[in-house]
């Protein structure tokens, strides 16, 4: 997808920049509108994270590639 990615090494969470010029919020509602899927926008965390979105990996390796499918089917 060519998305930007940190994270996720010693902890649950990846932080991914968001696509094109999206904010972190209209990611946000791209995903769960798309995708059905959620994550966190990153400007919830204050200034710097706007930009950036938030994905967990508290969940079962199948709805994890469930989700990433999701993610490669979305219309950016």
């Amino acid at each position: 997808m060519g998305i930007k990615a940190y994270g996720g090494i010693n902890s649950p969470y990846v932080w991914m920049k968001t696509p094109g010029k999206l904010t972190s919020w209209e990611f946000f509602d791209l995903l769960l509108n798309q995708g059905q899927c959620g994550g966190t926008p990153g400007s919830g965390f204050g200034r710097a994270g706007e930009g950036y979105f938030r994905l967990t990996a508290f969940n079962t390796a199948e709805n994890t590639a469930k989700a990433i499918g999701r993610f490669l089917d979305l219309k950016l």
